[in-house]
């Protein structure tokens, strides 16, 4: 058995959270998850445990781990990066992380299912909702 995998390049200037979620549409990817990904940005936007907005990050930063989930119902994804002093931030990935030279992002398609997202009222926010296709 193969895993069915989706692989993209994103260059220069890219937003890379935007630029998944329109692989997402484009591919018809109804559930994703990454397998590996690296890159550079700058900036880097990434929103903290327990704060309600992002902060934005100015400078090189290289993509160390890149990790979540993507489908019909949205895409939601955790990054670590590192800056020029080896530095080392993670957080939730939001819009406005602009590729600096390349992004390679490698994404695993799970057959058979859809990766929905269902607002949680513990939470407050829209969880992943999977679904096994009939």
């Amino acid at each position: 058995m193969t895993l069915p995998v989706e692989v993209v390049r994103l260059r220069p200037g890219e937003d890379l959270r935007s630029s998944l979620a329109k692989l997402v549409r484009e591919r018809g990817l109804e559930a994703g998850f990454i397998l590996s990904a690296i890159g550079s940005l700058d900036p880097a936007v990434l929103r903290y445990a327990g704060r309600p907005e992002g902060t934005v990050l100015h400078g090189d930063f290289e993509i160390l781990t890149l990790a979540g989930t993507l489908g019909a119902g949205g895409v939601h994804l955790h990054m670590s990066i590192s800056d020029s002093e080896g530095r080392v931030l993670g957080g939730h990935v939001a819009e406005g992380c602009i590729v600096r030279t390349t992004a390679e992002v490698v994404i695993g398609r799970a057959e058979g299912w859809t990766f929905e997202r269902s607002p949680d009222p513990v939470t407050g926010f829209r969880e992943l909702d999977p679904r096994r296709k009939p």
